[in-house]
């Protein structure tokens, strides 16, 4: 098990992306007008790449077009003081193709809003996370 200097466990590549779909909101970070923006979301994985959905109109829509984003999950037992997080970066594209759009509509992602019409597709570039873990 390795650890980093602050003494939490550093999960591989394989570990944070098995655990992502443990939980059942992310949140995606962004660039609005020059600014970081985060913004919660329900997701799920196909494949490798994180699937969210949104308004056509949205500005999380119009600002992951072939953007760079970052989007992260975490979990966290404040009485036991145990958790995780985990951190994907990758690029977020709209997913205009028809047949795409039909095979991610038979996802499991229900979404919460109404209008919630475009998929939001993250191709992960890398997936870094910790954990920690109270000696028991």
């Amino acid at each position: 098990m390795k650890l980093d200097s602050a003494g939490l466990q550093v999960l591989t590549y394989e570990e944070c992306m098995r655990l992502l779909p443990s939980r059942p909101i992310g949140r995606i970070v962004f660039t609005d007008r020059a600014l970081p923006a985060v913004q919660p979301v329900n997701f799920c994985l196909d494949g490798q790449d994180i699937v969210i959905r949104t308004a056509a109109g949205s500005k999380l829509a119009a600002a992951t077009r072939r953007a760079v984003v970052a989007f992260e999950v975490d979990d966290f037992d404040p009485e036991g003081r145990n958790g995780w997080s985990v951190t994907v970066v990758g690029y977020a594209r709209v997913a205009d193709d028809p047949t795409e759009s039909a095979r991610l509509e038979r996802l499991p992602l229900t979404p919460w809003a109404r209008g919630r019409d475009h998929f939001i597709v993250i191709t992960a570039v890398e997936a870094t996370g910790r954990r920690i873990q109270q000696p028991t």
